[in-house]
């Protein structure tokens, strides 16, 4: 959605640096789920935690180097909200694949696809950003 992108639009915005610890994820989840609720999406605020949850798990593991930050952003704008996960990894683009029964990792991004209306991801000169989308409307 355009108007997320730009600072058009915007009612809310947050964005706060994680260090590449899996106590990040539970705290990221967390300061989403508040601030949603706080927004006046409390409706959402679950679906939002829960897709932090999947993209920052991603970055912790796949997209973040020893010392290096990863990226929450929150945008609420045009009826969408955006998550939005930087972490420094371009080269590890992700996509969805199916996992089997007995793996415990690789769903991820099936739960992103199923509880958001979109996602994507965007190169940057560092890394990368994983992002999706919730109508809040």
């Amino acid at each position: 959605m355009a108007e997320v992108n730009s600072q058009e639009g915007v009612i809310h915005s947050d964005k706060l640096s994680y260090t590449a610890y899996p106590r990040s994820v539970s705290l990221a989840r967390r300061r989403a789920a508040r601030l949603v609720e706080e927004w006046g999406h409390g409706d959402q605020a679950g679906a939002v935690a829960l897709l932090v949850s999947e993209l920052a798990t991603n970055a912790l593991l796949h997209g973040c180097f020893r010392g290096r930050l990863f990226q929450v952003e929150l945008t609420l704008a045009g009826g969408m909200l955006r998550v939005s996960v930087s972490d420094p990894r371009g080269e590890l683009l992700p996509e969805p694949r199916p996992a089997s029964e007995n793996e415990q990792f690789g769903r991820g991004l099936l739960i992103v696809q199923d509880v958001a209306s979109s996602w994507g991801v965007e190169e940057r000169s560092v890394g990368k950003t994983v992002w999706c989308e919730v109508c809040v409307e």
